[in-house]
């Protein structure tokens, strides 16, 4: 018996492929951060622009560079037969996290009137945290979801090597 075959092995590998997986979308995320941070920093202190707006304007940025990130490095192995559907669904699930992210920032600057360079960088830092426990799940359950070949063979393989499947495996060696 192999240590894949293994309620334990099938639990490992699981929490190896998300861990991966959360370290890919870390990444990418992490970086995203640094283009949200920098163009909103640009905004804020480069224009007249007032918070929020810089805020939206620095998160739009960030998602297009986050959807290539997540495309093409995190998720580069799953389901690409459905573009447009996918490209809807991240947008959608951004829009939100746009929403979360820059609600926080909002009911901070304007709400409580926490407006100094310091305390708007650390409530879109809040924002963007809360926005993206959100969009890790919707993106990962919702817009790129694996390849159902992918599932099925892994089903069909651990048939094969469960006990029940012995003779047949047996057979076959």
């Amino acid at each position: 018996m192999t240590g894949t075959s293994s309620p334990t092995g099938t639990l490992r590998l699981r929490f190896t492929a998300l861990a991966r997986e959360v370290a890919k979308f870390g990444v990418v995320g992490a970086l995203g951060v640094l283009v949200n941070f920098a163009v909103f920093n640009l905004m804020r202190h480069g224009t007249d622009l007032q918070v929020v707006r810089a805020s939206v304007i620095a998160t739009v940025v960030a998602i297009v560079f986050n959807y290539v990130g997540f495309r093409y490095f995190t998720y580069r192995d799953r389901d690409k037969s459905g573009r447009a559907k996918e490209l809807t669904l991240f947008l959608l699930f951004s829009i939100v996290g746009l929403v979360i992210e820059n609600g926080v920032l909002y009911a901070a600057t304007y709400g409580f009137g926490w407006d100094s360079s310091l305390q708007s960088n650390v409530f879109k830092f809040l924002g963007m945290g809360l926005a993206t426990l959100f969009r890790f799940w919707s993106y990962r359950t919702w817009v790129f979801r694996a390849l159902p070949a992918r599932e099925a063979v892994a089903s069909a393989e651990s048939f094969l090597d469960e006990p029940s499947g012995a003779p047949a495996v047996q057979r076959a060696k």
